[in-house]
């Protein structure tokens, strides 16, 4: 290296502003009752100064160039300006201090207010500068990030047409509640796969995924700009065909998608990791139906790992379990649907974890349901009650044992706060049958106490198993008298069509 050079980059070193990633902006919602890290850039030694409101905390930035500090715990309120001095000065103005909540997932969890029911009047009515708004760029990178393009806004008619639904029908129901600030976080990415928010190294560790990322590393390496740039011109070409066949989606460029592992969460979560929030709420699953028995174990580690990073312990993760898509049909099957349903209630054997079930908020012709407003008010009931000390039913029933009586089966519920009750009409729907053959049939339900079903079939002499909204799309009406429906359920453990599929379909 010439001298010249060696110069030039001694000044541009020294010459290096204070800077802070752009998750800190003006109109930005600290979280209330908590030590917020700020954290930025500047030259190596140099003296940071941090002050809001009577606070000042002093740091020196490391051999690297890094500087953070930790602010005390404020209450709620505002608006504060955020000061952060070095060589120069930062000034971040209209700061509150409040809740903050990550929305995350796929695409029914990024579907807009505007694409919502009702949007008309929502978005008229949106005028909340106290709601605070950010949206994460929907990016992939294969090594993490340490910032992104974004910066909060307040929440007005203009700003929350394309923010999450979910995200922001459930932050006005805290706002309105809590009467404090709050800070949405949108996060979300249609079409995303669970493992593309976990660390790729995270996977290798334990073992499980060796096959799923071997076949993950062979694709990236066979992949080219010009292997993209032909999948690109077939695209286009099927277009100027007038799509014939099969419907085609644009192809995505792998190596920085939104299905392989890791990519979302290097430019999408690893710029968060810090930030100070009250917790997380979760769409996603309908690009993982095809692993669902994968999922079982893929999503606690997706929570844990994110935990165990943002260094905040075991902040809340609620989740909306999948909605019923695709055709009714009128003869037990089997439902890769279903298996993944029954991996998110799973999960539930996680700490502070809640999960809301919409399966009958859906659409058979349409994987994005425009009911967004059942989805966040059943998420938002965990919140207030978990976490704000209200007392709200927050569960919905679910399977806790069966007993054989001759050829019925009788089914016992948890968490049935009133007592079970068919909608619409008295006949029980959703419940099926088998004996030791494994065949299921339709079976009659009816309702013999606040909280058991009792299932039987003509056809079944001996009943072994029964499942409850075990579909795609499934025919059901059990509901907690309260209004929460009854969590789809088996009592067998028999393998599922999705067990030992381990592999993503990559290309899409």
């Amino acid at each position: 290296m010439s001298i010249f050079v060696l110069l030039v980059f001694a000044s541009s070193v020294l010459n290096a502003k204070v800077s802070l990633p752009n998750i800190f902006s003006d109109h930005m919602v600290l979280q209330r009752n908590h030590e917020n890290l700020i954290w930025g850039k500047a030259n190596p030694g140099e003296k940071i100064q941090v002050s809001i409101e009577r606070q000042k905390h002093k740091t020196v930035a490391d051999n690297d160039g890094n500087w953070k500090v930790k602010l005390d715990s404020m209450k709620a309120g505002g608006p504060y300006v955020l000061s952060v001095k070095g060589e120069n000065k930062l000034e971040f103005k209209n700061v509150l201090i409040g809740e903050v909540w990550v929305c995350s997932g796929q695409s029914n969890m990024g579907m807009s207010v505007a694409q919502s029911n009702h949007s008309d009047i929502e978005i008229a009515s949106a005028n909340y500068p106290d709601i605070r708004l950010m949206t994460v760029p929907r990016i992939g990178a294969d090594t993490p990030q340490d910032n992104f393009e974004s910066k909060w806004v307040e929440c007005s008619p203009k700003s929350v047409r394309d923010f999450s639904a979910i995200g922001y029908f459930f932050g006005r129901r805290l706002h309105h509640t809590l009467g404090v600030p709050i800070g949405l976080i949108n996060n979300a990415w249609g079409g995303s796969a669970i493992e593309a928010w976990i660390p790729t190294d995270v996977m290798k560790k334990t073992g499980e995924y060796d096959e799923f990322v071997i076949d993950w590393e062979q694709h990236v390496s066979e992949y080219s700009d010009e292997k993209h740039a032909l999948r690109l011109a077939e695209y286009d070409q099927w277009l100027k065909d007038g799509k014939p066949g099969k419907k085609r989606w644009k192809p995505e460029d792998i190596r920085i998608g939104r299905k392989r592992p890791g990519n979302i969460y290097n430019a999408m979560v690893y710029p968060l990791i810090g930030y100070g929030i009250k917790g997380t709420i979760w769409c996603q699953g309908e690009s993982n139906v095809g692993r669902a028995y994968q999922y079982r174990s893929m999503f606690p580690l997706m929570i844990n790992t994110l935990r165990k990073h943002w260094e905040q312990g075991d902040f809340p993760f609620y989740w909306v379990q999948l909605a019923d898509f695709n055709k009714e049909l009128k003869e037990p099957t089997c439902s890769s649907w279903a298996e993944l349903r029954e991996a998110q209630t799973m999960t539930l054997s996680l700490p502070n974890t809640g999960e809301a079930v919409v399966f009958d908020t859906g659409e058979s012709r349409d994987i994005h349901p425009r009911d967004k407003q059942t989805s966040a008010n059943r998420l938002v009931c965990h919140a207030l009650t978990k976490d704000y000390g209200y007392d709200f039913i927050t569960e919905s029933p679910r399977y806790s044992k069966m007993e054989v009586d001759g050829n019925k089966a009788i089914i016992t519920f948890n968490n049935v706060a009133s007592k079970l009750y068919s909608f619409d009409v008295d006949t029980v729907y959703g419940f099926t049958i088998a004996g030791e053959d494994q065949k299921f049939e339709r079976a009659h339900a009816k309702i013999i106490s606040k909280n058991q079903v009792e299932v039987y079939s003509r056809k079944i002499i001996k009943p072994v198993a029964v499942r409850y909204g075990w579909a795609d799309n499934p025919v059901v009406n059990l509901y907690d008298r309260k209004g929460l429906p009854l969590t789809p359920f088996r009592t067998d453990d028999w393998p599922g069509i999705t067990v030992g599929r381990n592999k993503t379909y990559w290309g899409k």
